[in-house]
């Protein structure tokens, strides 16, 4: 876990960006109100998206068509049971080699999410900076990814 500034999360994200290139997976982790969204912005604005970003709380899922990758915006915050994401078709949306998936609250289905999901877990330390951690899981093994990110 790392303290970022603003700036330092935003440089993150544009790094996380361009390893996404090829398509991916992206678990958010988070406290309300820490930066979840905003995140998901800065990845949309690297690809070029221009719909405006929001999260999809009330509709599970917002699809991003306009930048040079599809992005699939997931919010499961108001799901119960981890097999409820397969009720609004999450397996579509995975694996797709020119998509990006990002999935905010990824920690209430974490046993679904694909194997290869980089998560970022962001909490509140001050109004101007937030606790970092990056990581994926190996054989079931958290392993920390945020100084390859930062390179």
């Amino acid at each position: 876990m790392k303290i970022m500034n603003f700036d330092e999360i935003n440089d993150l994200a544009k790094n996380l960006a361009k390893k996404l290139e090829n398509g991916g997976c992206v678990g958010l982790i988070g406290d309300l109100g820490a930066g979840k969204t905003t995140f998901t912005k800065k990845i949309c604005k690297y690809f070029g998206v221009t719909e405006n970003v929001k999260s999809p709380t009330f509709t599970y899922v917002i699809e991003y068509e306009s930048g040079r990758k599809k992005i699939s915006h997931f919010d499961v915050y108001r799901i119960s049971d981890s097999e409820e994401i397969y009720e609004i078709g999450f397996e579509d949306f995975i694996g797709d080699e020119e998509s990006v998936v990002i999935v905010e609250w990824a920690d209430k289905i974490l046993s679904e999410m694909p194997q290869d999901t980089i998560f970022i877990e962001i909490n509140h330390n001050s109004e101007n900076t937030r606790k970092i951690s990056v990581y994926k899981f190996e054989n079931g093994e958290k392993i920390d990814c945020l100084e390859k990110l930062q390179k």
